[in-house]
């Protein structure tokens, strides 16, 4: 699916999801504890509905970002993403310009939709909600776009819809390409998880439709 600029009137995602906005989030991280580890990277992807009524990805937000002062750095996870947090080339912006990069387009399609929030689509989303909103306390922002507790799982629905709960195996299971050696980018991962919900969501709707 090729990312789009989302439309304020592209169809009715505010009716679908009971007035919030889905928007797929991956975060990549230095350890596993969202109040001692440091965000790393964060991709955000919101969803959006065209006329017809399906979903699609609309264009990925994301940012490198700095670790924050006093932050632990895990070598193991480091080693897993293969992140350097220090690269010159990272690019990296301070945590709290990091987060407004993410959150002020967000806050827009929430308005632009006519929806009242955005709901963060994850794959185990418990964890990139946690990161999310732990990193929001430690800047101070108090306008965090996302519902504070709600969330959509795909590991959840693609153990429902394809009975594999891993994402690389989901999206595959979905038909969707996936790439190993880019993969735990939080851009790609976040991209192909946002492939992921529109196919099982949209395959749902036509099911549902043809009863």
């Amino acid at each position: 699916m090729n990312p789009v600029t989302p439309e304020p009137d592209a169809g009715n995602i505010a009716s679908r999801f009971r007035g919030f906005l889905p928007v797929v989030v991956d975060v990549e991280t230095a350890g596993f504890d969202a109040n001692k580890h440091a965000l790393l990277e964060i991709a955000a992807v919101p969803i959006i509905m065209q006329a017809d009524g399906l979903l699609i990805p609309a264009e990925t937000i994301a940012c490198h970002v700095q670790p924050f002062e006093g932050a632990k750095l895990d070598p193991a996870a480091l080693k897993f993403n293969g992140i350097d947090p220090f690269h010159p080339f990272r690019m990296a912006k301070p945590e709290k310009e990091a987060l407004e990069h993410i959150f002020k387009p967000i806050r827009k399609m929430v308005t632009a939709s006519r929806c009242t929030r955005a709901i963060l689509i994850g794959h185990n989303a418990f964890f990139d909600l946690g990161f999310v909103k732990a990193a929001a306390e430690r800047c101070k922002i108090k306008k965090n776009p996302f519902h504070a507790f709600s969330s959509f799982d795909t590991a959840t629905l693609g153990g429902l819809a394809y009975g594999q709960t891993v994402l690389a195996r989901a999206a595959q299971a979905a038909g969707i390409d996936w790439d190993e050696s880019q993969a735990h980018s939080a851009i790609y991962d976040a991209e192909r998880t946002a492939e992921l919900f529109c196919t099982i969501v949209n395959s749902w709707d036509s099911f549902s439709q043809a009863k």
